[in-house]
């Protein structure tokens, strides 16, 4: 038994059992693939074979010589194949895969000869016409290697590289370990042994290369994120292997000080080892040197589309600036940035992520260095010139900043949004066309997210303003109301002022005013604060407005078509001050000889209140589309066509709705229905409940 050769075969058998595995999941029924599939195989075979025959001594030589033969004139087949799309005389690559797969015969019929003559007649055949025709074997495989590498074009040649390398690599270790055994006229078993552990070290190198070729490779997709910690996994591995000799070498031969110098020396090479696997400046590096090595391209871009999409919307208490200006940074390993927006009129800096800068920077918005920016979205980079056609001089503030680096326009919708400042990367390097790709992307997507929440903010403060300038409408409404009824009280005051019971009421009505204009300052000091609600009796408060509003003609009637009380939940002052605004606005379009009515009922578990006239009344069109509109009014210059706007408004929000039942010439009837008592109350707190 050869421990050391089922070892190596092992390790080499398995290492190609995975490369096989890989193949097989991502096999897409292509030729060329399932021919790399075939040879992938047939080398895992012969390994295993060998692993086989290493661990049982009397196990037949033949079978593994057949195999090893078999396996080579299945590469050749491979290398063949490649070599006949690439070359255009496609007849000299059939003469020479006829040759070529004929001397494979004729081995593989010595090995058979061989074989039949040891056994059947006991002859003892010459070995060196075997181990010639297995160095002839290897001649043929690195012929074809460097065929195949020659005659790709350069710009195809990164993706063939590390298959000719890994093949090359094969046969060369062939031809030293044959051609070793035809001058020693015997096989080093040392040599043979490292053979698996040789096969092994190959896979990498062939999957890199079917990774790089998508007409044969197979549709297996292998992370950047897992290569790059494998790497680092293999590499803590080595290193700890190299530091457990290097500790063995000092304990063995270090004497009386060999032991505490092991420790010494393990303890500093694991600092050591946690320092560089700390090192942000390593591991960028190590990116780099996998993705320019191993990928197609630069980056894995679905990748870094989702972990950039993820920073942006990550948790919102982090502000959105500190987010774009981390994650654009992120991409190219900076570690520090200044985001700069437009402020007025000059592009000032807004946040600064581990970058200290001077008070008072500021770049005007119409210079022709940003001008630059927004035309042609060109990312400036330190020390390198902008482009050709467009010279521009980098303003005199980049040179104040720590260690600046790049300046990364951030552009929505052909607008300036702003732009990025970015400190040296740890990496070191300079831009290439996939960075600058990337970033000018993201930058767009960044852009976007800063120009929605700039208008979200702005939505914001127009809604307050709207808000704002609303509760003034209604403010000056009121007030509008008080005015006409303290004219009134001032002209009736010339006639009967001497009348005491006119007195009397002159007194109410200025109490009531001087009452509605403390509550209309008490909403303002309290804007955007919900208002105090309680239960009552609409019945008393109908009586209340009817004597209110009974200084002018027609005298407000007040009708019941129940008995008891009928009680909602509202602001009994501003529910007060809507139904005033209807009885007033019946009696302005009611003559003195006519009727206005109130009449308060139940029904089906609502209050029903009616504020009729017998007025001019109104057309459908115009209740249809007028009626309830704010700002437009049929009363010309004394009105404001915000009462009813108000009316409806407030009646929908303690939960009712409103009717309007008008024709002209025979009057209008305002129908509310409101929720009665505290059921009322907790439908409408349930309702804002379920919105919010």
């Amino acid at each position: 038994m050869n421990d050391l050769g089922l070892v190596g075969y092992g390790v080499g058998a398995a290492a190609f059992t995975a490369l096989l595995i890989v193949f097989a999941i991502g096999y897409r029924s292509r030729p060329m693939g399932g021919l790399l599939l075939f040879a992938a195989a047939v080398n895992a075979g012969w390994l295993a074979v060998s692993a086989y025959a290493s661990y049982v001594d009397d196990f037949p030589a033949l079978w593994v010589q057949l195999l090893e033969t078999f396996r080579n004139g299945v590469w050749y087949a491979f290398l063949l194949q490649i070599l006949g799309f690439n070359l255009k005389a496609q007849g000299l690559i059939r003469r020479l895969g006829l040759l070529i797969f004929t001397v494979v015969l004729l081995q593989g019929g010595l090995l058979l000869g061989f074989s039949w003559l040891e056994t059947v007649l006991g002859a003892k055949p010459s070995r060196e016409i075997m181990l010639a025709g297995q160095v002839l074997l290897a001649v043929i495989g690195l012929m074809l290697v460097e065929q195949l590498l020659r005659s790709v074009p350069q710009e195809k040649r990164w993706a063939m590289k590390y298959l000719c390398l890994g093949l090359a690599g094969l046969f060369v270790y062939d031809f030293f370990l044959y051609a070793d055994a035809l001058l020693l006229q015997m096989i080093n078993p040392g040599v043979w042994s490292a053979r698996g552990l040789v096969n092994a070290m190959v896979v990498p190198f062939i999957a890199v290369s079917a990774a790089r070729n998508p007409q044969w490779s197979p549709n297996v997709y292998v992370s950047r994120r897992m290569v790059f910690h494998t790497a680092t996994f293999l590499g803590t591995g080595l290193y700890l292997l190299a530091m457990a000799g290097a500790g063995y070498y000092l304990r063995y031969f270090g004497g009386s000080w060999g032991i505490m110098a092991q420790a010494v020396f393990l303890f500093a090479a694991g600092l050591l080892l946690l320092s560089l696997l700390s090192s942000g400046q390593l591991k960028a590096k190590l990116r780099v040197f996998i993705s320019k090595h191993f990928f197609n391209y630069k980056y894995d871009y679905r990748e870094e589309w989702l972990h950039f999409i993820s920073m942006l919307s990550e948790d919102s208490s982090i502000p959105l600036r500190e987010r774009v200006a981390r994650a654009m940074a992120q991409l190219v390993e900076s570690p520090a940035g200044v985001l700069w927006q437009l402020k007025e009129k000059h592009y000032v800096p807004t946040f600064a992520w581990n970058l200290l800068f001077p008070e008072g920077l500021a770049e005007p918005k119409q210079s022709p260095f940003l001008r630059f920016l927004q035309e042609q979205e060109w990312i400036v980079e330190e020390g390198v010139e902008g482009a050709a056609a467009h010279p521009m001089a980098v303003p005199e503030w980049f040179g104040q900043l720590k260690n600046p680096w790049l300046i990364v326009p951030l552009v929505h919708r052909e607008s300036l949004v702003g732009f990025l400042v970015l400190a040296r990367s740890r990496v070191g390097v300079t831009l290439d066309w996939e960075d600058r790709d990337l970033l000018r992307t993201t930058g767009r997507q960044a852009a976007s997210y800063l120009a929605y929440q700039e208008a979200a903010e702005q939505l914001v403060q127009a809604q307050q303003f709207a808000a704002f300038h609303r509760f003034s409408a209604y403010v000056v409404h009121d007030l509008k109301n008080l005015i006409a009824q303290l004219s009134l009280l001032v002209r009736n005051a010339v006639h009967h002022k001497h009348n005491p019971e006119f007195i009397d009421d002159a007194v109410q009505t200025i109490d009531h005013a001087v009452k509605r204009m403390q509550r209309l300052m008490g909403q303002l000091r309290s804007a955007g604060e919900s208002e105090q609600r309680e239960c009552f009796d609409v019945v008393t408060l109908a009586h209340e407005l009817a004597k209110r509003y009974a200084a002018q003609q027609p005298l407000p009637e007040v009708e019941r078509k129940d008995q008891g009380s009928v009680r909602i939940w509202a602001n009994r002052e501003r529910f007060g001050t809507v139904l005033g605004h209807l009885i007033q606005n019946a009696q302005e379009a009611t003559p003195p000889e006519g009727r206005v009515v109130l009449r308060v009922s139940k029904e089906k578990g609502l209050a029903r209140i009616e504020v009729e006239d017998t007025g001019q009344g109104m057309d459908p069109a115009f209740v249809r589309e007028r009626l309830f509109r704010p700002f437009d009014s049929t009363k010309g210059l004394t009105g404001m066509g915000i009462g009813a706007f108000e009316v409806r408004e407030y009646i929908q929000a303690i939960g009712g709705d409103i009717e309007v039942q008008s024709m002209p010439g025979k009057g209008t009837c305002f129908v509310l229905r409101i929720p009665q008592g505290e059921a009322g109350g907790a439908q409408i707190e349930e309702a804002k409940e379920a919105v919010s």
